[in-house]
């Protein structure tokens, strides 16, 4: 099932030296915005998310791993990278 994507015509308006939007209240109590929103940019354009916590959910946490595409091909040499020879005291 295809998401269906709701455009809006909306227009900046000048808020002192800068400019910002106006989000209808029907949008404000939808996605539950308040005080402060994160805008993120992204490949598609600009986002706007509900502030959380601070705290990424694990799903989150996953998919932002996820788009660092890491390269882990060497992590077992640098796992062992020469302490296994050493003496520790305990």
């Amino acid at each position: 099932m295809e998401k269906q994507v709701r455009t809006r015509d909306i227009k900046l308006v000048p808020v002192g030296n800068s400019k910002g939007v106006r989000i209808p209240k029907e949008l404000l109590q939808k996605y539950g915005f308040n005080q402060s929103l994160l805008l993120e940019e992204t490949e598609q354009g600009l986002l706007l998310r509900k502030k959380e916590d601070g705290k990424l959910s694990w799903e989150d946490t996953y998919k932002a791993m996820a788009d660092e595409k890491e390269d882990w091909t060497d992590f077992d040499t640098t796992l062992l990278d020469g302490l296994d020879d050493e003496e520790f005291e305990y």
